[in-house]
């Protein structure tokens, strides 16, 4: 007698649903983070942020492996540092640094503008002047945290529509470093409605398919945020 049973020649499967977070520990650890950090007022504070992994390890409801996993990638992208015998603080980048970050920027936003020009849908293009119908005639309407967002919001806009997936890899760490720096200046002088009246031009270029004059006024416009930083900005020496 045949002590194993007999196997049907045909077996229900067991279907199993999908993990919906097959992230790990430390990568979830490394966004939430890393969110935290963008929405601090870094350059508003009058003193160095400092981290506390075993608290922020409480906080989050994880071990402190994790969390020190995601340290090391913040600080790979220069986002904290860690400072031997006191701790790891959030970095606060220096007029230069500043400066420089802004002119590479800028580089790569005209060239993004260019490419806009040749080949982006006219939806496309469209759709940057529909981020400011709350700012009628120029003028700002809206509070201005808000208009801060759809500022930030129109320059990764740009990077995204050139198209060209290695210029917007290259410009997506340099824009992290450079929304804090925008978050703080918009609200300085009159950059709130010059940078609309800016966006406007832009944008009308943009719509002409008038590729050096885009090219052109991108990169003055960014380049006007380097000059602002470098007369304005004494919090940053």
């Amino acid at each position: 007698m045949n002590a194993h049973p007999r196997i049907p020649a045909t077996v229900t499967r067991v279907a199993v649903p999908p993990l919906e977070d097959t992230s790990t520990f430390a990568d979830r650890a490394y966004a939430a983070l890393k969110g935290v950090i963008l929405s601090l007022d870094i350059y508003g504070q009058p003193h160095d942020v400092r981290l506390d992994e075993r608290q922020l390890a409480q906080d989050l409801g994880i071990s402190r492996t994790p969390v020190r996993e995601a340290m090391v990638q913040l600080e790979r992208e220069g986002f904290v540092r860690a400072v031997p015998r006191r701790g790891i603080y959030v970095v606060r980048k220096s007029k230069r640094e500043v400066i420089e970050m802004i002119t590479a920027w800028a580089a790569l936003e005209s060239m993004a503008a260019r490419l806009i020009t040749q080949s982006a849908e006219d939806n496309d293009i469209g759709s940057l002047r529909q981020m400011f119908t709350t700012f009628e005639n120029g003028e700002l309407h809206a509070r201005l945290d808000e208009y801060s967002e759809v500022n930030i919001e129109f320059h990764q806009a740009i990077i995204r529509m050139s198209g060209n997936a290695v210029l917007i890899d290259l410009a997506e760490n340099l824009f992290t470093h450079m929304r804090m720096i925008r978050r703080r200046t918009i609200g300085e002088k009159d950059r709130a409605i010059r940078s609309i009246h800016d966006h406007l031009t832009i944008i009308e270029a943009l719509e002409a398919r008038d590729t050096e004059r885009a090219e052109r006024l991108v990169r003055e416009h960014a380049l006007g945020l380097a000059e602002h930083v470098a007369t304005y900005a004494t919090y940053l020496d």
